[in-house]
């Protein structure tokens, strides 16, 4: 998670929302990625995807079963849409987000009983720090 602040941070220095994501296999990085869809023009340039994006080159396969997701924030829909896709096994998460979260707050895709993959979910890790971030973040938009 500590990693996953770092690229937080550098979103944060390329004026993006500070989250920042990595995907572990065997306690190796297999992937990493910080918030982009501003500087990118691609509204799908979220963290967690580019994370999904380079640890599936890097793997290439379009499944990355046995992996774990750190991300400094609570994916939203369209991640968690990508986490089920992509075969994640484990989603550890710093803040939660109440209004777009999909992983426990505003929804819980990640455990619906209709879908045939569910991802064990553990939240808090690191949370103060990944909101701090966050509320620095938003403050210095509003100024």
């Amino acid at each position: 998670m500590h990693h996953a602040l770092a690229l937080a941070e550098k979103a944060q220095q390329q004026d993006e929302v500070p989250v920042g994501a990595v995907i572990v296999l065997n306690n190796t990085i297999i992937g990493e990625g910080w918030n982009q869809p501003i500087s990118s023009n691609d509204a799908t340039a979220h963290a967690e995807i580019q994370a999904i994006r380079a640890a599936c080159l890097k793997s290439n396969n379009y499944r990355l079963p046995n992996t774990t997701l750190y991300v400094t924030l609570e994916p939203c829909l369209m991640c968690a849409g990508a986490i089920i896709h992509s075969r994640i096994a484990r989603l550890v998460f710093a803040a939660k987000e109440p209004k777009t979260g999909a992983a426990g707050s505003g929804f819980d895709v990640l455990n619906n009983h209709r879908l045939n993959h569910h991802v064990e979910c553990e939240h808090g890790v690191l949370a103060e720090q990944s909101s701090q971030l966050l509320r620095q973040f938003f403050k210095a938009r509003r100024q």
